[in-house]
């Protein structure tokens, strides 16, 4: 599942260019894997930075408050997202699929959802491209929106030719691995929000409720 969503306030997103602006940036192949690093040419701020600290904390408070990101993700755990900057010389990221399992201060964590932010525009090129079993789908947000897409797809980034784009990307441990059943969940969400909004708590929307919890009961692991 593909699902876009905005996420940052406009008084957040002007934080976060800020931050940008002022981090120090390094060659992003030291945290590639050994496949994607053949492919990978892009710049990401330094491990451990202020700048990137502030940043972390900026994106995570606004996913603890995204009721569609929480309700997309079903998440159990976040890696703490890491910021990236493509153009000039190192403007594009080739094929790749990301890590299965991933390590945060000791943890590994499974790589279920993949995340972008995007967090600038005005640039040329520089589409996230996914591949899915429809084929291809090509994607550039305005800043301040996330794409949450499944973690084994196949996908990259087309080269920027013109100006500098700028993002967050994380991963997340979802309650429910599977792409499918959190798909029909989110859906089955979705259409509880609307009947409740129409409706009320009426006797259909509180047993489908009961279904819903039911689902995720059984397919968390």
């Amino acid at each position: 599942m593909l699902l876009a969503l905005e996420l940052l306030t406009a008084d957040e997103l002007r934080q976060a260019q800020r931050l940008l602006a002022e981090a120090p940036w390094e060659e992003g192949t030291k945290t590639a894997g050994s496949q994607a690093r053949s492919v990978k040419r892009n710049r990401q701020i330094v491990a451990g930075s202020a700048a990137e600290r502030a940043l972390q904390a900026l994106v995570l408070g606004a996913l603890e408050r995204s009721p569609a990101f929480l309700s997309a993700a079903l998440p159990r755990r976040v890696l703490p997202p890491r910021f990236n900057r493509y153009g000039g010389e190192l403007n594009t990221y080739g094929e790749h699929v990301d890590q299965a399992v991933r390590y945060h201060e000791g943890q590994a964590l499974r790589t279920d959802v993949s995340a972008t932010l995007f967090l600038s525009e005005g640039y040329e090129g520089g589409d996230l491209v996914i591949r899915h079993s429809f084929g291809e789908e090509r994607v550039k947000l305005p800043a301040g929106s996330l794409i949450l897409y499944p973690s084994g797809s196949l996908h990259r980034v087309e080269p920027v030719t013109q100006g500098e784009r700028l993002a967050a990307f994380f991963f997340i441990e979802s309650l429910v691995p599977d792409t499918e059943q959190r798909r029909l969940l989110h859906e089955l969400d979705q259409t509880l929000i609307a009947l409740r909004s129409r409706d009320g708590d009426s006797a259909e929307s509180v047993a489908l409720m009961g279904t819903y919890h039911n689902l995720l009961r059984m397919w968390t692991r």
